[in-house]
Parts: structure tokens; C-alpha cells; sequence
């Protein structure tokens, strides 16, 4: 038993199950990186940054892309409209060069009339109805309606 103990305190023995020891934390320790390193791999981080780097680099040009296009389009829709008014103000420019549709807007709208005729002005019977303030309010100027309705105010606070 003498020789169990001294082989169990001798250098050589207590070396060697360092030695043990540290080969078995080691090999424990690489099996844990290499479970660790399964699951991203360098490659995949390159990859993952490749992308990334991309999609920042494109996403403010893809941005100015889209907002132009719907700018594009506006300015279409616009270009359309002015097309269909400026159409409208040649027909009517057209139909202003003829002398009788001329003669029959200035007939209508300054109430003139022909030498020799009788000009007539119709007065609703509906219009007399109305009350006066209305009927007043309505052939003055701004001002002066602005003016009545101070004297009003005031006739009431006295």
C-alpha cells in the first residue's frame, strides 16, 4: 500500500491527471464553440452583411424612384386637365367668332336691344314676396349693408 500512496503523491501522478484534467476541459470547451459555431458560420455573417449593406444602399434610390413616378403621374393627370380646358376655351373662342351667337350673348347679358324694338324686363311675382331688408341687402353695395347693420345694433341697445 506504501507504493499506492507514494505513486498517488508523486509528481508524475499528480502531472498526469492534470494533464487529464485540462485535456478534458479543452475538449469540453471546443465542443461547446463548435456547437456554437454550427449555428452561424462566418460565410452566413458575410452573407447576412452583404444584404444588409444592399438593402441600405438601394432603399433611399427605390424611395426617390417611387415618389418620382407618383410625381410623374400628377403631373400627367394635370397635363390631361389643361388639355380638356384649353379644348373648351377653343370652342368657346369659336363660338364667339360667330357674329350671331355674339349678338345673342349681348342681347341676353347687357340687355340690349335692336333699334326699333321694345325691350320688356320680367319681374317675378315671387320676388315681390320677399322682404325688403332682403330685397335691399341684396342691389347694395357691401359696405353699406356693413353700415345698417351697426344702426341696428345700436337702435336695439337703446
Amino acid at each position: 500500500m506504501a507504493v499506492k500512496d507514494r505513486d498517488r503523491f508523486s509528481t508524475a501522478t499528480r502531472l498526469r491527471l492534470l494533464g487529464e484534467q485540462t485535456a478534458a476541459r479543452v475538449y469540453r470547451s471546443q465542443t461547446k464553440r463548435q456547437a456554437r459555431r454550427s449555428r452561424l458560420t462566418g460565410r452566413a455573417a458575410l452573407l447576412a452583411l452583404v444584404v444588409c449593406t444592399m438593402v441600405v444602399a438601394l432603399a433611399y434610390p427605390m424611395r426617390q424612384y417611387v415618389s418620382q413616378r407618383a410625381e410623374i403621374a400628377e403631373q400627367q393627370r394635370q397635363q390631361e386637365q389643361a388639355r380638356k380646358r384649353v379644348e373648351q376655351l377653343r370652342d368657346l373662342k369659336a363660338r364667339w367668332q360667330d357674329d350671331s351667337y355674339a349678338e345673342q350673348q349681348i342681347r341676353r347679358r347687357l340687355h340690349y336691344v335692336m333699334p326699333g324694338e321694345t325691350g320688356y324686363v320680367v319681374v317675378d311675382p315671387g320676388a315681390a314676396k320677399q322682404s325688403r331688408a332682403d330685397l335691399r341687402a341684396a342691389h347694395r353695395p357691401w359696405y353699406a349693408n356693413v353700415w345698417d347693420g351697426v344702426d341696428k345694433s345700436d337702435a336695439s341697445d337703446q
